[in-house]
């Protein structure tokens, strides 16, 4: 879908004029890009978050030569998807990393009562390894 056709999807939607939709998009565009460009962040609470994030000078590898390069710090721009939209997205199930985390079964503590003496484990015995002989051609 291109800006046109969201413009007419909106304007069919809410029942406008698709020109003051246009005026409605054009106007959220500009805001939201001001704001972040100042570093401010934008949340529209169920659909997403615009940032502008800060990245640290670091060193990296010329693919082609192998050489190490110093790559420069600089700012990009991130938008993250939030929950509700990620669900409706999703078919209700969201991105989760890991799957639903089970709280940890309750451990009760150990008795403090008199210590039982155990006997120590036996090293196992240290065998000598046999060392590599160097392969030679045979004539």
């Amino acid at each position: 879908m291109n800006r046109r056709e969201l413009i007419n999807a909106v304007a069919s939607h809410v029942g406008a004029e698709a020109k003051e939709v246009d005026k409605v998009l054009s106007g959220f565009t500009e805001v939201v890009t001001q704001t972040v460009s100042r570093g401010e962040q934008v949340a529209i609470s169920g659909f997403a978050k615009f940032a502008r994030v800060e990245r640290a000078a670091r060193m990296g590898r010329n693919p082609a030569t192998g050489e190490a390069i110093r790559i420069k710090a600089s700012k990009k721009a991130r938008i993250t998807p939030l929950k509700a939209f990620k669900d409706a997205v999703l078919g209700g199930t969201g991105a989760k990393r890991g799957g639903v985390r089970k709280a940890a079964p309750k451990r009760t503590p150990a008795k403090k009562g008199p210590a039982s003496k155990k006997a120590a484990p036996k090293k196992a015995a240290t065998t000598k390894k046999a060392t590599a002989k160097k392969a030679t051609k045979r004539r």
